[in-house]
């Protein structure tokens, strides 16, 4: 079963009076619980493809589902409803809440969602614990390491067990220590939860984590290939 499935997706930006070409006729398809590296220097188009995957921007044209809802078709509430509820999403810049602890960040989207205060507080604990951060719960973000912060980024990102989590250049801020154990935490969450991951990142060491490594350079896929994960090596 595929999780997201593009058909000739193309965009482009202006920048002034320029024409900047974010995808170029990229079509691909990734099957549920995979994991997946989009490789590329800056420009080359990866993170217009993860947006467009997640529904965060509109291609000028082709065709993107994920699951079995048409992205580029739906309407807005429709594309909002599908983020909040199936889809998980994990920034560069962390986009935690600096005046809400770690609880109350990964609360937020529950909230939103309607869940009852005791449930979502509860389920809250839960997924920090999950990914390494019990006794934490009461900390604002000023008060947690850069990893620690893109720990609870990632729990508010799963909490709502999302069927595909998004994440672009995760470990960008991160020292390598904190990149990889990041890194090691996606994979027990790919394996253990069976939830779809596909990563952004010009990171070679990031890259060794994936079963699947797409490279793009200037809007486009130049290579598609499945490999053994070896983990983050040496920079």
């Amino acid at each position: 079963m595929s999780a997201i499935i593009c058909k000739e997706l193309c965009k482009t930006f202006r920048q002034g009076d320029e024409v900047i070409t974010g995808l170029d006729r990229v079509s691909l398809a990734i099957d549920a619980g995979e994991f997946v590296c989009l490789s590329g220097p800056s420009g080359s188009g990866k993170t217009t493809l993860l947006n467009a995957m997640g529904g965060l921007d509109t291609p000028d044209s082709g065709a993107i589902s994920v699951g079995e809802q048409r992205l580029d078709t739906m309407s807005k509430s429709a594309l909002a409803n599908l983020r909040l509820n199936h889809i998980g999403f994990v920034f560069q810049a962390y986009n935690l809440i600096p005046v809400l602890s770690a609880r109350e960040n990964v609360e937020f989207i529950m909230q939103v969602q309607g869940m009852p205060a005791a449930q979502r507080r509860a389920l809250a604990d839960d997924v920090l614990a999950e990914v390494g951060l019990a006794g934490m719960e009461g900390r604002l973000p000023s008060e947690l390491s850069g990893g620690q912060q893109q720990r609870v980024a990632v729990a508010r990102a799963i909490a709502s067990k999302p069927r595909l989590v998004l994440a672009d250049e995760p470990t960008a801020n991160l020292d390598t220590h904190s990149a990889a154990q990041l890194m090691e935490l996606f994979v027990a969450l790919n394996e253990e939860r069976g939830v779809t991951f596909v990563i952004s990142t010009h990171d070679v060491r990031v890259m060794g984590y994936a079963r699947r490594l797409i490279r793009m350079q200037d809007g486009r896929i130049v290579s598609d290939q499945a490999q053994q994960p070896q983990g983050m090596e040496p920079a």
